[in-house]
């Protein structure tokens, strides 16, 4: 027995040792990382600008992966976080910075959950074309390119392709992945409640294929998109819509010779022939380094857009006395409650506009909206906040990549909406999904019983189906909830009744479709809005902006590392692919959390190759 407590003691001690050095060595590791990122950034005069591609460019401050501080070690080229407002920030500040010569742009972009969106691309390509019109060359290099690295790259001086590289760009789609066979076969039982014919975020677990109304809506939306797309990039490489289209059915996967011969690009060269050139121009012909460069994420370091302020929430120093608008970022699937890193949480968003409303250094609200809906709860909680603030200071919409069903319901009372083209919005539809796992328990042996005091105590049991009328309680909460929907659209858009519940029915609009309907004011993207919501406040020129949520501090930064330590990055094979959009699936599912089972959700998957 002493043995066995001096052992148990021992393993104890073990772990508790290994539990601190953990501990120093995270905050060796983050403090050594901190001291980095410290250091003073300097800008050759002379240099060339370089975006790097290889990351994911999210609307809102990216928020630290504890896990990439460790995988930077290992990985020089492990793809980073970038935020768009920094991006478009660096590339107008080059525009008039006379220490930078251009742009080199290469690499492959690496998109995330809601990240590098089409709507935030073109923001990001405007500020490309603002590089150009300022006399300062834009050379892109591209290898094995994609729909967004063409896109970003067509507004380029000089479009360079690898003689042994090619361009993907098949078109847009949407691919859907259905579950109902797999779930029948497991045992799990699906009913659901829904309003709108084309609210189609359940038809994953109900179909084995796409409804006649759902593939309407997705061939309507996806149209609309791959149009603003491909006649934006005919339009920068003087080719006829058309033409791009001719190549796109011909070749698929386009290679240099027919891009080329197509006009997509200006010439081929490998990437160490237009080094050398880069090197001649920044007067480096006969050294071993390499040409005079600064990164784009140092850059946003030591740059500033003139256009507009650029404090930093949580700077330390005296509050600004200049007028200030906040930018706040709803970013991820709506979810009840606080939500975790990735999502909106109703309460959590809705007290930071409450502070925001509040605080009297706040003269004008811009809420960035990239969020395919979620909890119907939580967005009339958020949506509460949103009218509020509208009566005490100028609040605008900005739109994203998406701002659907409960995106679309969060933003219907902004002064003024502006969305993008590609903006992915509208979805005004409810649903209710309703599991239950009785023939999954029966198969292994597990039975249920239950006393109960009231006819529907275990309504919302999952070891049965519901009966039919349950069912009808559930349809009834969501008939309600689709009426207050259309109601809220119809006050805040100031439209019928009529017109909003003919717009609604679930159909999802692109930003283009939506404008046409008076779902948006205006096409425009994040900087557009801002300068409204300054106008608006009438602030002049020398407003500040801050941005929210705030960076994370050290110690939430470790606080993170524990609770995401099984984390992992997706694999790229086979397997990791088919994985991660089970993966996918399953925690899109346990976002479903809101306390009346009610969601203003978007279903769509947009693959952009």
């Amino acid at each position: 027995m002493k043995t066995f407590f001096a052992s148990m003691l021992g393993t104890i001690v073990a772990l508790a040792l290994f539990s601190l050095v953990a501990v120093v060595a995270v905050f060796g590791v983050v403090g050594v990382m901190a001291s980095l990122g410290n250091k003073p950034v300097v800008v050759e005069k002379g240099s060339y600008l370089v975006f790097d591609l290889n990351a994911d460019i999210s609307d809102a401050p990216p928020q630290v992966n504890p896990l990439e501080i460790f995988t930077a070690f290992d990985q020089p080229d492990h793809p980073k976080a970038l935020q768009l407002r920094a991006v478009t920030r660096a590339l107008h500040a080059a525009a008039k910075d006379d220490r930078i010569l251009g742009v080199f742009v290469t690499g492959r972009m690496v998109p995330n959950n809601y990240g590098s969106s089409l709507a935030a691309l073109k923001e990001v390509r405007a500020a490309l074309g603002a590089v150009s019109a300022g006399g300062k060359p834009v050379i892109a290099y591209l290898s094995n390119a994609g729909t967004r690295e063409i896109y970003l790259s067509s507004v380029a001086t000089d479009l360079v392709m690898d003689p042994y590289g090619q361009v993907s760009l098949p078109g847009l789609a949407s691919e859907p992945m259905f579950l109902a066979g797999a779930l029948e076969k497991l045992g799990v039982g699906v009913q659901v409640a829904r309003v709108g014919k084309y609210k189609s975020a359940v038809e994953p677990l109900l179909r084995e294929n796409l409804s006649p109304e759902n593939r309407e809506q997705l061939q309507a939306l996806l149209d609309d998109l791959w149009v603003a797309v491909r006649d934006d990039i005919a339009k920068a490489r003087e080719i006829t819509p058309v033409a791009l289209q001719a190549l796109v059915d011909r070749e698929g996967y386009i290679r240099p010779a027919p891009a080329l011969e197509a006009k997509l690009v200006h010439r081929t060269a490998y990437r160490d022939e237009v080094v050398a050139e880069l090197k001649a121009k920044t007067g480096r012909t006969e050294s071993k380094d390499s040409f005079k460069q600064i990164s784009l994420v140092d850059y946003t370091k030591v740059s500033r857009d003139s256009s507009a302020g650029t404090e930093v929430e949580g700077k330390a120093g005296a509050p600004s006395k200049k007028g200030r608008v906040a930018v706040v970022y709803a970013e991820g699937a709506i979810v009840d409650g606080e939500g975790t890193h990735g999502e909106v949480g109703g309460i959590r968003f809705a007290r930071e506009l409450r502070r925001l409303r509040q605080d009297s250094a706040v003269d004008a609200i811009v809420i960035r909206v990239n969020s395919p809906g979620g909890s119907a709860t939580a967005s009339e909680h958020i949506l509460r906040e949103v009218r509020l603030a509208r009566d005490a200071k100028p609040t605008v919409i900005s739109m994203g990549g998406y701002a659907a069903s409960g995106g679309y319901w969060i933003s219907s009372f902004g002064d003024r909406i502006f969305a993008e083209d590609a903006t992915i919005t509208g979805s005004i539809g409810v649903f209710s999904v309703l599991l239950d796992v009785q023939k999954l328990a029966a198969n292994l042996g597990v039975t249920f019983d239950v006393v109960k005091t009231g006819r529907f105590a275990d309504m919302e049991s999952i070891s049965r189906p519901k009966t039919p009328e349950e069912l009808a309680i559930f349809q009834r909460d969501a008939d309600w909830i689709y009426s207050e929907f259309l109601s809220r659209v119809a006050e805040g858009r100031k439209l019928s009744l009529e017109r909003v519940n003919e717009i609604a029915q679930g159909r999802v609009w692109s930003g283009a479709d939506a404008l046409k309907l008076g779902l948006v004011d205006e096409i425009g993207g994040l900087d557009t809005a801002i300068v409204y919501a300054a106008e608006r406040a009438k602030l002049g020129s020398g407003y500040a902006v801050r941005e929210y949520p705030r960076a994370k501090q050290l110690s939430e930064t470790i606080t993170e590392f524990f609770e995401g330590m099984q984390s992992s990055a997706p694999r790229g094979d086979l397997i990791g692919r088919i994985t991660s959009r089970l993966r996918a699936q399953a925690a899109t599912l346990a976002e479903f959390n809101d306390p009346r089972h009610l969601y203003a959700r978007l279903p769509l998957e947009i693959v952009v190759r």
